[in-house]
């Protein structure tokens, strides 16, 4: 039996929930498939929405008919990552009422992780706007075997706590980075970025925005989310019955 009524821990993806960088990404993916000599379409562009870097050029590559044997990834990407970097470092904006969230959850003293899809050096310019400190753990995509839509991150965020990911809340923004955290076991708190199509299912419950949220409300997310997922031990040392 779960002897408490809030998260032990809150999990943060970044990309579009903390940062308004979604956009950002959206003109360096925009560049980049004009290098390959196609228009980015609107349908693409959801494709890629929260995809690791792998991800986001196989499907650009897969549209503008690049064979397998053509593909450049390591160089690909390193050009894609040097011009979103050079985008962040020009400012990134913050999402409606997550810089507010993030204070409330450090008043509360509870852990907060980064859980980003997002390689360590780029993640490194965006911490910068939002503040390393404030953060328990840190892991980006780069880190770990299989990126978002699989589970490792959010499973390396909660083994890094020492906290059963059941006992955690993601906050979470796409399909892809929901996906991985209901996968992991994580009750999840919805709050999709733009145009994103996030489906309903077990462990999700949605919000419009953060404006406004308190602790509180994050906690009623969460045992709301719980009680539709269908959780697996993890094994993790806190893991509370």
């Amino acid at each position: 039996m779960d002897v408490t009524d809030k998260p032990l821990a809150v999990l943060w993806d970044m990309d579009g929930t903390i940062l308004d960088s979604e956009v950002l990404w959206d003109v360096a993916m925009a560049e980049f498939s004009e290098r390959q000599g196609i228009t980015m379409t609107e349908e693409l562009r959801k494709s890629t929405l929260g995809n690791s870097m792998t991800g986001a050029l196989t499907k650009i590559y897969v549209a503008a008919g690049v064979a397998p044997a053509d593909r450049d990834y390591p160089t690909d990407s390193v050009w894609l990552t040097s011009r979103v970097a050079e985008l962040f470092d020009q400012g990134i904006p913050w999402r409606p009422g997550a810089r507010d969230v993030l204070d409330a959850l450090a008043d509360a003293e509870i852990p907060i992780a980064l859980v980003t899809n997002t390689d360590r050096p780029l993640a490194e310019h965006a911490m910068g706007t939002i503040g390393r400190d404030r953060f328990a753990f840190t892991v980006c995509g780069d880190e770990v075997p299989d990126g978002k839509p699989a589970p490792d991150l959010y499973l390396t965020a909660a083994a890094a706590l020492g906290i059963a990911p059941r006992m955690c809340l993601a906050v979470e923004d796409s399909p892809t980075g929901t996906a991985s955290a209901t996968a992991a076991g994580c009750p999840t708190l919805v709050v999709p970025s733009a145009d994103a199509d996030v489906p309903d299912g077990p462990g999700r419950t949605f919000a419009t925005t953060l404006e406004s949220t308190t602790v509180d409300d994050l906690a009623v997310a969460w045992r709301s989310a719980r009680e539709t997922l269908n959780t697996r031990e993890e094994g993790t040392r806190e893991d509370i019955r």
